[in-house]
């Protein structure tokens, strides 16, 4: 789609979820597919993502416009109704799991992370079903990784930063689309970590 701008968000930074109104306004497959979509092509109309996605514009538009209440999106000018682009206004989002203790904080962010889990497996098996389908270096430089450690809330925590650091460490290629090598590819990372029940003895 030449002529649009090469990069895919107004802001390079990532927001971060408080309300959960907000966080339940996400949590919804199409819109979650809405915000990867137009992190990866940069702005869309309705029509362009309903091709993309293989859905109606109308749900599309439908969907866009709930996304742009909720401040994920944005209008991106040069175009009205469905014809009308959108852009993302941040590059990424991040949310905790619980605020203050507020239980409907927790509940909506529970249901967005157990959104995101789902389809980060369901992405994952599809790439264990495909990957006989790509070039052989492609295939050779997917990797998983699984460790036990024995870690403090506080290792556990800055452990969790140093590995989001790593992860963003290509971020400058996602939001501009001009800054992506020729033989780039999407790749999904994904890390995250969670206490496991101790042994019967303690361990």
């Amino acid at each position: 789609m030449p002529g649009r701008s090469t990069r895919v968000a107004r802001v390079a930074e990532t927001r971060e979820l408080t309300d959960a109104r907000v966080i339940r306004a996400l949590a919804h497959p199409v819109r979650v597919n809405l915000l990867e979509l137009l992190l990866r092509e940069g702005p869309l109309t309705a029509t362009q993502a309903a091709d993309l996605l293989d859905d109606s514009p109308g749900n599309m538009s439908w969907h866009l416009q709930t996304l742009a209440k909720y401040g994920f999106v944005e209008d991106a000018g040069g175009g009205r109704g469905r014809a009308r682009p959108w852009r993302l206004v941040t590059a990424g989002t991040s949310f905790s799991g619980t605020a203050g203790g507020d239980p409907d904080h927790t509940q909506a962010a529970t249901e967005l992370e157990r959104l995101f889990h789902e389809r980060t497996y369901d992405q994952l098996r599809r790439w264990l079903s495909d990957r006989h389908t790509y070039p052989e270096p492609w295939d050779k430089a997917g990797f998983a990784s699984q460790g036990l450690s024995y870690l403090t809330p506080q290792e556990f925590e800055d452990l969790g930063n140093e590995l989001t650091e790593v992860l963003l460490r290509f971020r400058d290629r996602t939001v501009d689309r001009a800054q992506r090598p020729a033989d780039a590819r999407p790749v999904q990372i994904v890390a995250f970590g969670h206490p496991v029940p101790p042994t019967a003895t303690g361990n």
